[in-house]
């Protein structure tokens, strides 16, 4: 525990039965539960986990709160209503196995995938079991040995100490980043990052794709577990969900670790395309949740302005490169001004509405 606050770290696993020891070896003593989540694993990473487990017991004893009776009266029924909810919302996760025979008392669960879901199902997994027994603090770390342990504690208490709902580490602000990390990766990292910050409203966000978090027991209850993008893209996808339940954000400096024996399941091509569709249909779903059923704010008529501008400009940005290649064609004068009334007045409604939903979004970086 740290400061009286319940921890657990859920590690994804994907044929990590190399990798996994160093991790459960290297766990710092504050941390009350450990998650191991095998998505399916086609080598033997949860049995590798299963056979170091030794003294496994806790002394910290946690129930599910899907377990616990509530007697109904007049004042209750909301809590009726959240536990049923959870009770229902299991059969959309990925199906699973717990491994464990006294899950309730012993440190390190694990929690096989009957079917592979990918990275993101594997953490929202995690994430599930971890609200569904009130963990006040969950991070994550990779089962690779990619996250230092040391670190940890400071992706923690921000959430244990301040409140903040969601911690993320930051690899990018570290002095040793450009060396470390593959210039590659170093490239896509940084693009998909300023994407993020237009697609979730979090612009102060720079290392969206980092895996070291720490999440706080509000923010698992206030958004959909189930519905996080269950691939690569889930940092950014989980992003978009929790600005539009207006939770906190902190970013801390972590150390880049590449070279630990780790091999890397990335496909950069490969996922590229599917987080670039994710984030264009996440930033759409904020701007609609957000700005427009729940509180109407005026960067949603900007926004959409904008849109509508660009695209009418279209027709008339062809017809000026029409013109301008047909040797024996002129370029309508009126057309030429329209295009460049539309494309001032379209580029200002976006700047306004990227004004708006900065400052609007101020609060929530801490």
């Amino acid at each position: 525990m740290l400061n009286n606050k319940t921890i657990a770290v859920v590690v994804p696993c994907y044929n990590e039965a190399k990798q996994i020891k160093i991790v459960l070896d290297s766990m710092p003593d504050f941390v009350d539960r450990i998650i191991i989540v095998d998505d399916a694993s086609i080598d033997d990473t949860a049995g590798v986990v299963m056979k170091n487990l030794k003294e496994n017991n806790s002394p910290l004893s946690i129930t599910s709160n899907i377990t616990k009776e509530i007697v109904p009266n007049l004042y209750n029924r909301a809590d009726i209503e959240v536990k049923q909810k959870s009770i229902d919302e299991i059969k959309k996760f990925t199906p699973i196995e717990i491994l464990n025979t006294n899950p309730e008392n012993e440190k390190t669960i694990v929690i096989k995938h009957l079917v592979n879901g990918g990275v993101g199902a594997a953490i929202a997994t995690g994430y599930k079991w971890c609200k569904d027994h009130d963990i006040d603090c969950t991070a994550v770390m990779a089962g690779d040995g990619q996250m230092d342990p040391d670190e940890l504690e400071s992706i923690c208490n921000p959430v244990i100490q301040e409140g903040i709902d969601y911690v993320k580490g930051n690899r990018l602000i570290h002095k040793s980043a450009w060396v470390i990390i593959p210039r590659v990766r170093f490239l896509g990292n940084s693009i998909l990052s300023i994407l993020t910050k237009i697609a979730s409203g979090y612009w102060g966000v720079s290392d969206t794709q980092s895996g070291y978090t720490a999440i706080s027991n509000n923010a698992l209850n206030s958004v959909p577990l189930y519905d996080i993008y269950k691939r690569y893209g889930m940092p950014n996808d989980l992003l978009v969900k929790l600005n539009i339940a207006f939770c906190t954000i902190r970013e801390v400096k972590i150390k880049p670790i590449y070279g630990v024996g780790e091999k890397s399941k990335l496909n950069i091509i490969k996922v590229s395309l599917p987080i670039l569709l994710l984030l264009i249909r996440s930033f759409f779903k904020r701007l609609q949740t957000k700005y427009l059923y729940r509180s109407f704010h005026p960067l949603y008529l900007l926004y959409w302005t904008s849109f509508i501008i660009a695209t009418i400009n279209i027709y008339f940005f062809y017809q000026l490169v029409v013109n301008f290649i047909n040797p024996d064609s002129k370029t309508p004068t009126d057309y030429l001004i329209i295009f460049i009334f539309l494309t001032i007045s379209g580029f200002q409604s976006f700047l306004f509405a990227m004004w708006m939903d900065i400052q609007d979004n101020e609060r929530l970086s801490k």
